[in-house]
């Protein structure tokens, strides 16, 4: 589930950008004034095809409907309609984006993946509401300084500079209206328009997907809940020194107003300039968080978008920025991935398919070749963990394999046994890392990160 991070305006200081200061769009908020904009979406869409269709049947051709609805003009109408929406829509869009973009043909995941970077933000009379209704009506006496244009916008909601009242420099993040109230049926929605205008391929079966979005999204946008997990990494993260992360201002906060310390940084992807240490050290510090996370804290946050971290060049140190999508593990999980690990190092091939039967990657009625597959996606997954030396991701070309492994898997639909969701959080959380690595070509020994992870105090 793919969004700026709460402090991407931190970013956008840093890159010189605004976040659409002047391009201000009203969020629909009540429940029928969004289903209206859906409707409106597929009729559009169905006219297209009507037009369309028309058209090459006067020219003699019998055109199919797939491809009168997976057309690139109709891919930019939903996105451009989920930008507006925001919320739910918008983060559902994200979401299909990220985890079937190798399944949707290449131009068409390029123009729906506007959603991971495109926003309106509100404009001022929605602010002006939202700040009334959770500060009260005298909202500008709880601020010593508030900046009405906002430096980010993103699915949930927007960021804005704040000055408190003693002094401090606070980044806000204020939800958009409506957005928690319209969770379930804004992605029942779009997962209908997605389906009708052929954006997710009918063999794609993401119901189990969507219910997970729901609960998460819900989860999300409850900043309350984010702010008790962003305490959580700062007990469990404070004394170790490559890890940065912003203090919670409570008095600020509500369940839809976040009030964090703003914090410095830059752009964790701008780091492909930057010597080859500082990019070692930068992707060996979230390797090694990654297994604190999993592996000691059993508390993860899953979203890999490259805006939930900062980067400090000249200390190696990460900043983390958006705890919405932060996920508990239960220790039978936890303990599962511990016999991956031990296996991949042990080089036990049987080792492996027992700790995926653990998981439950497949079960007792799962075909041989159907566990080979799995199990040769497993070792390529460790590959890196195997290494005693640091592992180049620039040159493995490791992503792209995976992919390759992952994709006829899929396509295999008699097989497919989808694993526990937490599984595929997870898997989200460590392809971003690889993702991350590759463009970066980082080098980094991987067994020492879980080394290191091992002498992070955690609870």
């Amino acid at each position: 589930m793919m969004q700026l991070g709460a402090f991407d305006q931190a970013q956008q200081i840093v890159m010189g950008k605004s976040s659409n200061a002047g391009d201000g769009k009203a969020v629909p908020s009540g429940r029928l004034a969004r289903l209206s904009k859906f409707g409106a979406l597929a009729t559009t869409v169905a006219g297209s095809v009507v037009k369309n269709g028309t058209k090459q049947l006067v020219q003699g051709k019998r055109p199919k409907l797939s491809d009168l609805l997976l057309t690139p003009k109709n891919a930019m109408r939903v996105a451009n309609q989920l930008a507006q929406l925001r919320g739910a829509a918008m983060k559902l869009g994200q979401l299909i984006s990220m985890d079937a973009g190798d399944i949707l043909p290449p131009q068409l995941a390029d123009i729906l993946a506007r959603l991971r970077s495109d926003a309106h933000h509100m404009p001022k009379a929605q602010l002006y509401q939202m700040l009334s209704q959770e500060w009260g009506d005298n909202w500008q006496s709880r601020v010593a300084r508030f900046d009405e244009n906002p430096v980010a916008a993103a699915s949930i909601g927007q960021v804005h500079r704040a000055i408190s009242l003693d002094g401090q420099p606070l980044a806000v993040k204020i939800q958009y209206p409506g957005v928690r109230e319209s969770i379930d049926s804004d992605i029942d929605n779009v997962a209908s328009i997605l389906r009708f205008t052929g954006l997710v391929p009918d063999t794609l079966d993401i119901r189990e997907l969507l219910q997970e979005a729901k609960k998460q999204l819900h989860e999300e946008a409850d900043y309350q809940r984010e702010a008790d997990c962003l305490e959580q990494f700062r007990m469990a993260m404070g004394d170790w020194p490559h890890c940065a992360i912003p203090g919670i201002h409570r008095d600020l906060s509500t369940r839809r107003i976040l009030a964090m310390d703003f914090v410095e940084g830059e752009p964790i992807e701008s780091l492909t300039t930057a010597p080859q240490s500082v990019r070692d050290g930068v992707l060996s510090t979230l390797f090694t968080l990654m297994f604190c996370e999993l592996f000691h804290m059993r508390l993860m946050q899953t979203d890999p978008n490259f805006a939930n971290y900062l980067a400090r060049p000249t200390t190696q140190t990460v900043v983390l920025l958006d705890f919405g999508a932060t996920r508990p593990f239960t220790p039978e999980l936890v303990a599962g991935y511990q016999a991956v690990v031990a296996a991949a190092l042990a080089g036990s091939r049987p080792g492996l398919e027992a700790a995926a039967l653990q998981i439950g990657y497949f079960d007792d009625t799962t075909q041989r070749h159907h566990r080979e597959l799995v199990l040769d996606l497993m070792e390529l997954a460790c590959e890196p963990l195997c290494s005693a030396e640091a592992y180049d991701f620039g040159q493995a070309n490791l992503a792209e394999r995976l992919r390759d492994k992952g994709l006829r898997l899929a396509e295999d639909w008699q097989f497919w046994h989808t694993p526990p969701v937490d599984c595929l959080f997870l898997h989200r959380k460590m392809g971003g890392l690889f993702l991350l690595a590759t463009r970066l070509k980082a080098r980094v020994n991987i067994q020492r990160c879980l080394q290191t992870a091992a002498g992070v105090n955690a609870p």
